[in-house]
């Protein structure tokens, strides 16, 4: 299957936080506070997506209070943090959703996400993901995360579906 009939088959989509909606990089205060950035268009796409019917959910191995008021705020329903097996809430997701692992996609960066990329419909990654990820992806965004790779990739998935515009 070519990656353009692999947009068209999906209903819901799963991503991580740190590397795929931030840049990598976190920033400490001086009351040990740790601050992440994030890309104003993966916002707009998230918020497009859920409004044209697409199931969105996140997990993470990080566990930003930050980030998971973000991602509501933006009305992300199924939001997983400090999650170690990765696989198993997937597993629970696709349950929850009614959706077969091959009408999902999954954006990740790092090791931890090697094993859900393995299994699901669309294998997604940032440009500056590490080897074995880039290895295995489906699709690999232009764009490194934090700098709009979910966009990338949610207004791809909208345009093969004649719902982007």
């Amino acid at each position: 299957m070519n990656v353009y009939d692999r947009f068209f088959t999906i209903r819901g989509i799963v991503l991580d936080i740190d590397g795929v909606l931030t840049d990598n990089t976190i920033l400490i205060t001086e009351q040990s506070e740790f601050l992440r950035r994030m890309h104003i268009r993966d916002g707009y796409a998230i918020k497009k997506a859920i409004r044209e019917g697409f199931k969105i959910g996140i997990i993470s191995g990080g566990n930003s209070i930050g980030s998971k008021k973000r991602l509501e705020l933006l009305g992300v329903g199924d939001i997983y943090l400090g999650i170690e097996n990765k696989l198993s809430i997937f597993s629970e997701l696709t349950d929850q959703w009614k959706l077969p692992p091959e009408q999902i996609a999954y954006m990740g960066d790092d090791i931890p996400d090697l094993s859900v990329m393995k299994i699901t419909g669309l294998a997604c990654c940032p440009s500056d993901a590490v080897p074995e990820i880039l290895q295995i992806a489906h699709y690999i965004s232009p764009l490194a995360g934090g700098s709009g790779c979910v966009r990338d990739l949610l207004e791809k998935i909208l345009q093969a579906q004649d719902k982007w515009t």
